[in-house]
């Protein structure tokens, strides 16, 4: 039988527990398993090589992208430090121009250790980006929308064009989570989570994940997975799949609560840009239309000079200044000084990373309150 997105995400992966009739998959809260005699187990050896809430999980997410193979981490970051890890001394890759901080810190601080390179590039840009594809390139790197600027790259054309030239399209799709898109359904290779956002939703749990549909990368990242060990416990597992359940009801109000404060910002008279790809105005609106059931709930904005940033976030009341995004709450994060501060200060301005850009994670409170809110601290901003 086949499932809408809504269902899968609440009867995707692993449905229940076939021994009990238990309707959740319990936490099997356990590092090791009883073998019934040398060479012989029930499918489990050690809990970093596999559990079976992990698996559940690992399935699910799997489902949920119309992948084959999933794969679940104990962070973000943890997926992207064992995806790296496909590659070797002298490989290369060229990465979107605005992204995640810690994914640049861990390619600039990190990997380049190691040999492994990186170009900077607007893939936005598919001439540019082509023209960045030499011999030593093994991947693109990209985020879509990009991490803060909300940059929308072409997921298909660049498909097409690393494997024109043999090489891989890795996606971070943490943003609109598979319920707004499925890069791999669009030619990527690997799509890549953090789940500590949309995807567990509640701010309570760190995770990340990937999902692949060719055996030998999945096999290549199974080996990575248990050899470097970073691999998300029982209790997380558990609470992401219980978080997932909830996806499609919670990205609903928080896209309509953001296209909601994306139009009051452009009318306000209190920013000078808005970037959302949700806006007719937006350079990434009809590819965003075309490769996605939506545009997110991640805005940021450029307060206007006469306003100080600074007390516009000291001023907020409902909405809170943290890290991290995709919870229920509203959240804003100063993308200079928090996100993005590992990354060199030239980089910063050259892609537009201002020390006036906000970056604000729209969640399900009721909207009128929290335009009250940006409204009351942006006054008292002067």
């Amino acid at each position: 039988m086949s499932l809408n997105i809504n269902s899968v995400l609440i009867h995707g992966g692993v449905d229940g527990d076939k021994v009990t009739g238990a309707v959740n998959i319990p936490v099997y809260q356990t590092s090791t398993y009883k073998q019934d005699g040398i060479g012989e187990n029930r499918g489990w050896e050690y809990s970093r090589t596999g559990n079976p809430t992990r698996d559940a999980l690992e399935k699910l997410i799997a489902d949920l992208e119309q992948g084959r193979y999933g794969l679940a981490f104990a962070s973000g970051l943890a997926a992207i430090n064992t995806v790296l890890s496909l590659f070797k001394s002298g490989d290369k890759l060229v990465v979107s121009d605005n992204i995640y901080g810690g994914t640049f810190r861990i390619l600039d601080n990190v990997f380049k250790n190691f040999g492994i390179t990186y170009t900077i590039v607007d893939t936005s840009n598919l001439e540019k980006l082509e023209e960045a594809i030499d011999d030593d390139v093994k991947a693109v790197y990209v985020e879509s929308p990009a991490n803060p600027l909300l940059t929308i790259t072409d997921i298909k054309a660049v498909a097409d064009i690393a494997h024109k030239h043999g090489k891989l399209l890795i996606v971070d799709n943490t943003f609109l989570t598979p319920y707004l898109q499925r890069p791999l359904t669009l030619g990527a290779d690997i799509v890549i989570h953090s789940g500590t956002k949309y995807l567990g939703g509640h701010s309570d749990t760190i995770s990340g994940l990937a999902v692949v549909n060719d055996k030998d990368i999945a096999d290549r990242l199974y080996y990575l997975q248990n050899a470097i060990g970073g691999v998300l416990a029982p209790w997380d597992s558990f609470l992401i799949i219980r978080g997932i359940k909830t996806l499609g009801v919670r990205m609903d109000r928080h896209v309509s609560n953001a296209e909601r404060i994306a139009r009051w910002l452009v009318d306000s008279g209190y920013v000078s840009k808005v970037y959302y790809p949700g806006l007719e105005s937006d350079p990434g609106y009809e590819v965003q239309k075309k490769q996605a059931d939506g545009a997110g709930a991640m805005i940021s904005f450029v307060l206007d000079e006469k306003y100080d940033y600074k007390k516009f976030v000291k001023n907020l009341k409902l909405i809170t200044l943290a890290e991290s995004l995709g919870g229920v709450e509203s959240l804003v994060c100063h993308p200079a000084s928090m996100t993005h501060a590992a990354i060199p200060a030239d980089i910063r301005k050259e892609v537009g990373i201002v020390d006036e850009l906000i970056r604000l994670s729209v969640g399900i409170e009721d909207v009128n309150d929290l335009i009250a809110d940006l409204t009351q601290a942006i006054e008292n901003a002067r």
